[in-house]
C-alpha cells in the first residue's frame, strides 16, 4: 500500500507532463521551474556554503543554459508546433543538471569552450566597442537621463501614496475632532441663549 501511494504522484506527474492537452501549461511551467528556479536556488546554496565544486558545476550550467536560451529564441518560433517539443526541452534541462550525466560539463567542454576560444578576440573587441558606445550615449544624454530618473522617482512616490490611500484610507472625521467641534458648537449656542432673568429684564 505504501509503495502504491509513493508511485501515484509520479504517475500523475508524468501523465500531466506528457498529456497533449496540458502541454502549453504544465510543460512550460515545468521547464521554467527545472531550468531556472531550481538552478537559481542551487547556485545560491553553492555561493553561501562556499563549495567550489558546486560553484563550478552551476557556472558551467549557466554558461550552457545561456547559449541554449540564445538558440531557443529562434527555435521556439520554428519548433514550438512540433509534438513533444517542450517535453524534449524538459528532458534536456534535466540532463544538463543530472549529477551522473554531467550534461552541462560535457557540452561546455565539447562545444561551447572551443567555440568561444576561437572567437575570444572578436568578442572582446565587440564588447569593448559596445561599452564605449554606451558610455558615450550616457554622457551625451545626461540631462535626459536625470529627467527620466526624477520622473520615475516622482511617479513611484505618487503610486505609493495612492496605494496607501487605497489600503488604509485617511479618516476625515476623527473622534477628537468631532468632540471639539461639538463643544465649540455648544458654546456658541449658549452664547445666543440668555443665561438669566436679569439679562432678559436688562434687555427689555
Amino acid at each position: 500500500m505504501a509503495l502504491l501511494a509513493a508511485t501515484i504522484p509520479s504517475e500523475v506527474g508524468l501523465r500531466l507532463l506528457f498529456c497533449p492537452l496540458t502541454s502549453n501549461i504544465v510543460t512550460r511551467t515545468a521547464c521554467c521551474t527545472i531550468g531556472i528556479g531550481l538552478p537559481l536556488y542551487s547556485t545560491f546554496k553553492a555561493i553561501e556554503n562556499k563549495n567550489q565544486n558546486e560553484r563550478e558545476k552551476w557556472l558551467l550550467y549557466w554558461a550552457v543554459y545561456g547559449s541554449f536560451s540564445l538558440v531557443e529564441v529562434v527555435s521556439d518560433q520554428v519548433l514550438y508546433w512540433c509534438p513533444f517539443y517542450y517535453q524534449i526541452k524538459f528532458a534536456c534541462l534535466v540532463w544538463l543538471q543530472f549529477p551522473s550525466c554531467h550534461g552541462s560539463k560535457y557540452l561546455y567542454a565539447r562545444y561551447l569552450r572551443p567555440f568561444l576560444q576561437k572567437r575570444q578576440d572578436t568578442l572582446d573587441h565587440l564588447l569593448n566597442s559596445l561599452s564605449h558606445e554606451i558610455e558615450k550615449f550616457i554622457s551625451n544624454h545626461q540631462q535626459e537621463i536625470q529627467f527620466t530618473k526624477a520622473m520615475a522617482v516622482r511617479c513611484a512616490i505618487t503610486a505609493n501614496k495612492v496605494l496607501k490611500d487605497i489600503i488604509s484610507p485617511a479618516h476625515i472625521h476623527e473622534p477628537g475632532n468631532a468632540e471639539s467641534r461639538n463643544a465649540q458648537t455648544g458654546l456658541q449656542s449658549q452664547d445666543l441663549v440668555p443665561n438669566s432673568d436679569s439679562e432678559l429684564e436688562a434687555e427689555n
